[in-house]
């Protein structure tokens, strides 16, 4: 059965999707187009892309939107951006750093957003709204954000002064899609073995509503081959708010595949195919698990797709990565 669900997907879409790009963000909007951004191994700039078939995002042309400034906040380390559209505006939530120099064992980064009032993002102009401020000034980074029965929300990773770890994951309701509002609650820290390899690390959140649940997926461990999903569950009448409402999966829900030489999946965020009938995964993955070097600076994370089957409960099962195509 494994060996036709890889077939399948090879059928379905190349593999890898589009090379060297880290922490895939895929968005279908009204308009019929898909819009694609992802970290570039360079960490200085946001793309943008769009086409009319996902798997038109591949070739289609690259546009820069920001550039990095040489000195400030925002001068150093541009990581995993997303585009949301909120309030008719264009939104790219991205985590960006003064320097490469290491704090207290971790990156310096926090959270910024952009923001851009055309009809087409990779049009008009993108304007700096500044950074998000949460509850400490603390290693921020990998917003998300959703609409829940009408209320806008924030999920992010963070260090927390008082827990002992990488990142943590919190949400909180918006103001705007810049600023939080009210009290921000702690979903999820790591703490199962799977989660703390290398690093304690829970960050990338991505949110899916479905079958009368929200599921928030999230990457654990160290960016190498210990890489892997780990999810939050909620019915979807709850107040998302309300920590006791969601529920984690003991074991990964996603991870790396010796079979199928798929090495640290992870960072995904959820997209739909042109019917809209078939929910599809976006992530990241290597084809080899030796690394040189900080795996951070290794470039050959690339961005994959793949089919989401559901089981008889309304959950997601994501199944084994895919091999890479025959070149």
């Amino acid at each position: 059965m494994k060996d036709a669900a890889n077939t399948v997907n090879k059928q379905l879409f190349p593999n890898p999707f589009i090379e060297q790009r880290a922490d895939p963000w895929i968005y279908r909007h009204a308009d019929g187009y898909y819009y694609f951004t992802a970290s570039v191994p360079e960490f200085d700039r946001i793309e943008l892309r769009r086409a009319k078939v996902l798997t038109g995002l591949a070739e289609s042309t690259r546009v820069v939107v920001w550039t990095k400034p040489s000195i400030g906040p925002m001068s150093a380390l541009i990581w995993a951006p997303e585009i949301h559209f909120i309030e008719e505006k264009w939104y790219i939530y991205f985590a960006a750093a003064p320097s490469e120099e290491i704090v207290d064992g971790l990156f310096n980064h926090r959270m910024f957003v952009l923001e851009n009032a055309s009809s087409n993002p990779l049009e008009g102009k993108w304007t700096e709204k500044g950074q998000i401020h949460t509850a400490w000034d603390t290693f921020a980074l990998d917003a998300t954000s959703f609409s829940h029965k009408g209320k806008q929300y924030l999920v992010w990773a963070q260090k927390a002064p008082h827990i002992a770890g990488n990142s943590n994951l919190y949400i909180s309701e918006l103001e705007n899609p810049w600023t939080l509002r009210g009290e921000q609650v702690l979903l999820t820290k790591p703490e199962f073995s799977w989660e703390i390899i290398g690093f304690k690390v829970n960050e990338g959140p991505a949110v899916l509503s479905r079958n009368g649940k929200l599921f928030i997926t999230y990457s654990a461990s160290a960016t190498d081959h210990h890489y892997c999903l780990g999810l939050l569950t909620a019915d979807a009448d709850c107040d998302p708010l309300d920590a006791a409402a969601w529920s984690k999966s003991p074991q990964p829900v996603f991870q790396t595949s010796e079979r199928t030489r798929q090495y640290g999946p992870g960072h995904n965020c959820f997209t739909v195919a042109e019917d809209e009938l078939e929910d599809v995964l976006v992530y990241h993955a290597r084809s080899y698990k030796e690394i040189v070097g900080n795996p951070l600076y290794d470039p050959n994370r690339h961005a994959r797709l793949k089919k989401i089957d559901w089981d008889e409960d309304g959950n997601p099962v994501f199944g084994e990565p895919a091999a890479d195509d025959p070149s």
